[in-house]
């Protein structure tokens, strides 16, 4: 079977061998972040219904878990925002009922967990990794720029509600964007927020690739520093600290070499190189991410988005 919406496994940073699971067509969101992997959102909506049918999904699901491959995660993630697809639950339940050896984690804006229906489908997840990037509505708007139906007060208490039945483990992701939500001001209001969700775990995320917006920068060290100050006594990680993608047992360095290879040739955007290698476009950004680190391809962006190509090495 050829799969169009489960890719991988993926060497994920924070999740091990991670199956991908794409129940939403690209790049469908109630966000349009600023500093998005996937590039801007296309479909910015709040509407929820079954954009891709759940019976497709748990059909490519049978056929590549029979195999019984070794995962850490079924990770619900992807072009979108997952949630937005009613068949959710469906997809979850069935793989609780027929593949209970294998964890369940979804990666979620959590836009939408204000609302019960959507808490009620995902809570027989394992993991529930939700971002809150912003507590005041200028800054909110400004880094995820969302569908103008929500409001961040209501994102939050939909946050704080969840925790208060979810039996899994809740890590919170904070993308930091320097001159933005980094001020005092800002960094008080995630601290007092935070602690009212009571997350398992804060992770702490700032760029690592371009992003959406050319003007979105990586973090420094100073800044990181002031960051953590002010989380003192949360639990939190920085997602830059953690293990290397080509560590994990899922790297695969053909795809690594079929990107490097493509790229030699001409410069291309990470939705060319998932076109023409038929790699779901998470997953190149992921080995992409990777090449970046190493310094063996460079971005640059360009009137069409962010091309990539060989890194010229200095004599």
């Amino acid at each position: 079977m050829k799969y169009k919406h489960i890719f991988g496994p993926v060497p994920s940073r924070r999740l091990g061998i991670s199956l991908g699971i794409d129940p939403i067509p690209f790049k469908t969101c109630t966000y349009n972040c600023v500093y998005c992997e996937c590039g801007a959102t296309t479909n910015l909506t709040t509407d929820r219904k079954e954009y891709i049918p759940g019976k497709d999904i748990i059909a490519e699901l049978k056929d590549y878990l029979d195999r019984n491959p070794k995962l850490d995660y079924l990770t619900f993630s992807g072009s979108g925002e997952p949630t937005l697809n009613i068949g959710i639950g469906k997809i979850i339940n069935f793989l609780k009922e027929n593949y209970p050896q294998y964890k369940i984690a979804i990666l979620t804006n959590g836009s939408l967990l204000y609302q019960k229906e959507v808490r009620d489908e995902i809570i027989k997840a394992d993991l529930i990794m939700p971002s809150l990037d912003a507590v005041s509505g200028t800054i909110f708007k400004q880094i995820n720029r969302a569908h103008r139906g929500l409001e961040i007060q209501t994102i939050i208490s939909g946050l704080i509600e969840f925790r208060k039945i979810f039996k899994g483990k809740v890590w919170l992701e904070v993308f930091i964007a320097p001159g933005i939500n980094d001020t005092e001001e800002e960094l008080k209001l995630l601290r007092d927020t935070i602690i009212r969700i009571d997350p398992d775990h804060v992770q702490i995320n700032s760029l690592d690739r371009p992003g959406t917006e050319s003007w979105v920068k990586p973090i420094n060290n100073i800044s990181l520093k002031k960051v953590i100050s002010y989380f003192k006594g949360l639990p939190v990680e920085i997602i830059a600290n953690f293990e290397s993608r080509e560590k994990i047992a899922s790297f695969d360095y053909n795809i690594e070499e079929r990107i490097i290879a493509t790229i030699r040739r001409r410069p291309c955007t990470a939705e060319d190189l998932s076109e023409t290698l038929g790699i779901h476009i998470n997953e190149t950004n992921k080995y992409l991410q990777s090449l970046l680190e190493r310094k063996k391809v460079e971005s640059q962006n360009l009137e069409r988005g962010i091309f990539f190509k060989i890194k010229i090495r200095e004599s």
